[in-house]
C-alpha cells in the first residue's frame, strides 16, 4: 500500500494564474516519485484546469445530493466527473466554520461513495478536549456516527486522516508518538465496526502543521501510512519534499 499524501490548498491561491503555476510547478517536483500517491485538492474552480492531470485529484468538500434545487453545492456527482478520485469529509474547518455534524457528515460519505469517489474522513479532538482526557471518546463518536449505515465493503474506501484541530494551522504539530498512539486508538474503534482485517487494511493519515523536516516521522516511525498537508502544500518544492520523504 503506497503511502497517500494529500495536498490540501483550502481557499488558496487567489488567482487562476498562481494556481495553474502552482499545479504545473507541482507536477514538475513530483515527477518521477512512483513510490507515493500525492494528490492536489484545490478549490472547487481550479478543478477543470486539473483535468486529466498526471496526478490525482481530490476535491475539499462535496454535498450529500448528486444533484438537484442546492444553490451553490457541488454533487459528488460533478467530481467525479471532472476526474476527481478523493475527496476530504469532515475537515475540522468545515466543523467549525459552517456547522458541520456528523449527521451531515454522514451523508456526504454515503453520497462520496455512490459516485465512486474515495472519501478521506477526517477527525480529530480540540484542545480543550484533550486536556479534559477526552481525544480518544471525540474519535469514537466521530468515527461511528460518520460510518453509520456504511457496509464493511464499502468502508474499505475509506481513508481516515487524524487532524488534531490543536495541530492545524499552529506550527505545533502532534507528537510523532502520540500520534502513532492515537492511529492505534483508530485501528482499535475501526476494529470494533467492521473486524480486524478491515481495520488493519485502512489508511490512516496525519495532518496538522506538517512540513518537510517533519513528515517522515509519522510515516516510518509512527507507521501511519499517509499525510494531510494545509499551508505546506502551496509550496511546491516543500510538498515534493514531504512526499518524497514518505517513500
Amino acid at each position: 500500500m503506497k503511502p497517500l499524501i494529500i495536498a490540501n490548498w483550502k481557499c488558496n491561491p487567489a488567482s487562476e494564474k498562481e494556481a495553474k503555476n502552482l499545479f504545473e510547478d507541482q507536477i514538475k517536483e513530483l515527477k518521477g516519485i512512483e513510490n507515493a500517491e500525492a494528490v492536489i485538492c484545490p478549490p472547487f474552480v481550479y478543478l477543470p484546469m486539473m483535468k486529466d492531470s498526471p496526478l490525482a485529484i481530490g476535491a475539499q468538500d462535496c454535498f450529500w445530493e448528486q444533484k438537484g434545487a442546492y444553490t451553490g453545492e457541488i454533487s459528488p456527482a460533478m467530481l467525479k466527473d471532472f476526474g476527481c478520485k478523493y475527496v476530504i469529509i469532515g475537515h475540522s474547518e468545515r466543523r467549525t466554520y459552517f456547522g458541520e455534524s456528523e449527521e451531515k457528515v454522514n451523508k456526504k460519505i454515503k453520497a462520496a461513495l455512490g459516485a465512486g469517489l474515495n472519501p478521506i474522513l477526517c477527525v480529530g479532538e480540540t484542545g480543550d478536549q484533550r486536556e479534559q482526557g477526552q481525544a480518544e471518546s471525540v474519535l469514537k463518536q466521530q468515527i461511528e456516527l460518520a460510518l453509520q449505515e456504511i457496509s464493511a465493503p464499502d468502508s474499505g474506501k475509506i481513508t481516515i486522516a487524524y487532524e488534531p484541530v490543536w495541530a492545524i494551522g499552529t506550527g505545533s504539530p502532534c507528537d510523532v508518538k502520540e500520534a502513532q498512539r492515537m492511529g492505534v486508538v483508530i485501528r482499535e474503534i475501526l476494529s470494533k465496526i467492521y473486524g480486524a482485517a478491515i481495520s488493519e487494511n485502512t489508511r490512516i493519515l496525519y495532518g496538522g502543521s506538517v512540513k518537510g523536516n517533519n513528515a517522515a516521522g509519522y510515516i516510518k516511525e509512527a507507521g501511519l501510512q499517509g499525510l494531510l498537508v494545509g499551508g505546506a502544500s502551496l509550496d511546491a518544492k516543500e510538498f515534493a519534499k514531504i512526499v518524497r520523504s514518505a517513500v
